[in-house]
């Protein structure tokens, strides 16, 4: 009998599993064909996270409402607006909520002007405000926000956590081989402070930030030099305050700012959200042709042979999901040039190595440009330096050509814990890399010069592919990190823009007439629920799974960091909390 139960209970639950997965199936399909009327508007929800592209949550998200919006999602909206005659306008809802990077925000803005330059209206309304959210919002052609708005508009600050004093109470002792002084993640653990060198670094890059927001703030908003320091000086604002010294442009609920979409005989505002306008096909809308360009997004921490989602890290890139996806295009007919998206901070040398060589042998046959987004820095410029052209944001932080090689001997944190070790071992320096017994002199003095012969090789590298002498090189390196703008002056990279810019460069390298049609393929393709279903495709399945807890724990921490920032417990009526 106990059998017989637990067997109906089985097959029960997996009949309510599969009826949820057709219910969300046939929502998903009634969702798209809802027709798109003439008048609407595109509403752009910028909140939560924005990865650059689809993470591995695809065949999941639909299904669990963990679909997560992109970057490469809300360009290729706005371009499809920009031409669709159904489309009357894009209406942006902002919120400092959102974690896009300054790179990411910098394209978004490319994207406003280009619906903008297409004779059409683009607004913005944020519930919180703060100065990445002005920058955004400034480029379209009003801005408003509720009463209730929280807005504080501050400096920019660039803090660094240091853990020496932290290890040092554990009994951790690190071996760090830094190149070199430019390189502040290696002072995490080596120093209590940063040296003059990073700190320096630090200041020409905010330096940078600050020129490019006022630039940008000038041009759309009139807020001179004078004014912004003025807002940052008093930092927080009510809303009517932010409308008198022109931060909106007007104050009202969203209710009251959507209603303005709604059409006589129409219950409701004529709005189109991302999520479904991105079902769309741009070549319904002219926007494709038979020889394609082939973007290959390659996002995460650089680690590993495969793509996927580490508990801490996030999205990590893998060399052979990269490589592969730069082989099926260099041998699609159809595609004429590459342009490889590059939006991580670096990681293993090895992998990054390896796809950096894929990129020169495939640029031999067929046009390679990299497009930075946000970061494409240490093992992410590492991947770049060999294609044809880089194409970075002005706000890209890029460069850090330097490299960390360390060990922890974790003896002393062994022996608190009255944990030993017993050791059989065969051969010289069998227990070179041990972590339970220190370098002595003489084997860190190895283990140094070995990291810094293995750096040369990249300094060499660097200074072939980009026609530098390798001095040049140098002075450019050591751990030094540079803004897009920096970079394209100083010869690391080669052109200011985004996605279209790079998209332009490979026309270009590929001799492709200006009047003939391109179609973009993006990769790796994403994938639906239904196909990974049927393939049982259960590797793919548990990565989603797994991207959707990291996605979903990093933006509970997100708001509840987000609401102390803000200082919203503030508002709760005396006695709420007792």
């Amino acid at each position: 009998m106990r059998v017989f139960l637990i067997s109906l209970g089985a097959a029960i639950l997996a009949l309510i599993l599969v009826f949820g997965i057709v219910i969300g199936l046939v929502a998903n399909k009634m969702d798209s064909k809802t027709k798109i009327q003439d008048h609407s508007w595109l509403h752009i929800d910028l909140y939560g996270s924005l990865p650059e592209y689809d993470p591995p949550s695809g065949p999941l998200g639909p299904l669990t409402g963990g679909d997560t919006q992109t970057l490469q999602s809300v360009l290729t909206n706005l371009d499809m607006a920009a031409n669709d005659k159904r489309i009357d306008g894009v209406v942006f809802q902002l919120s400092a909520s959102n974690n896009a990077g300054r790179g990411k925000l910098e394209e978004i803005r490319r994207g406003i002007a280009r619906v903008q330059a297409s004779g059409k209206t683009v607004l913005a309304f944020a519930d919180y405000i703060d100065l990445n959210v002005l920058y955004t919002a400034a480029a379209c052609d009003s801005f408003f926000c509720p009463p209730s708005a929280y807005i504080t508009i501050i400096g920019l600050d660039a803090s660094h956590p240091h853990v020496k004093k932290a290890l040092k109470k554990l009994g951790v002792e690190p071996y760090v081989s830094a190149i070199k002084d430019y390189k502040s993640a290696a002072q995490i653990v080596t120093r209590d402070d940063l040296t003059p060198e990073a700190i320096a670094n630090k200041e020409w890059m905010l330096d940078e930030y600050m020129d490019l927001y006022l630039e940008a703030l000038t041009e759309d908003r009139g807020i001179d030099a004078e004014g912004l320091d003025a807002i940052m000086t008093r930092a927080e604002f009510l809303a009517s305050e932010a409308l008198s010294v022109g931060i909106v442009d007007g104050v009202m609920y969203w209710d009251e700012l959507s209603g303005r979409f709604q059409q006589e005989k129409d219950k409701t505002p004529r709005m189109v959200t991302g999520s479904r306008y991105a079902k769309e096909d741009p070549e319904d809308l002219d926007l494709g042709g038979k020889k394609k360009i082939a973007v290959i997004h390659a996002q995460g921490n650089i680690g590993g042979r495969t793509n996927g989602v580490n508990p801490l890290l996030g999205m990590m890139m893998g060399h052979e999901s990269i490589n592969a996806e730069l082989k099926r295009a260099l041998e699609d007919e159809n595609v004429a040039a590459i342009v490889l998206r590059i939006d991580s901070g670096g990681g293993e040398s090895l992998a990054s190595d390896l796809m950096g060589h894929v990129v020169e042998v495939v640029s031999r046959e067929k046009p390679v440009v990299v497009s930075m987004v946000d970061v494409a820095a240490s093992g992410g410029y590492m991947m770049a330096y060999r294609s044809d052209w880089i194409v970075a944001d002005n706000m890209t932080v890029t460069g850090s050509i330097g490299s960390i090689s360390a060990k922890f001997d974790m003896s002393e944190l062994y022996d608190k814990l009255g944990l030993e070790f017993s050791h059989v071992t065969r051969g010289p320096n069998a227990r070179f890399m041990g972590q339970d017994r220190g370098f002595t002199d003489e084997e860190f003095q190895s283990f140094d010069e070995r990291h810094n012969a293995s750096f040369h090789v990249w300094v060499e590298g660097v200074a072939e592919h980009r026609n530098m002498t390798v001095e040049k090189v140098e002075s450019l390196g050591q751990g030094r990190v540079w803004t897009g703008r920096q970079a394209v002056a100083n010869g690391l990279t080669d052109e200011i823009g985004g996605l279209w810019e790079a998209v332009a460069a490979a026309r270009r390298l590929a001799e492709i007439p200006e009047d003939t049609q391109t179609g973009l393929w993006h990769l790796p393709e994403k994938q639906d629920f239904l196909s990974t279903l049927l393939k049982g495709d259960t590797a793919a399945l548990s990565l989603a799974g797994r991207w959707l807890v990291y996605r979903s724990v990093r933006e509970d921490v997100g708001q509840v960091r987000q609401s102390l920032d803000s200082g919203a417990w503030q508002t709760v009526p005396p006695g709420y909390l007792d």
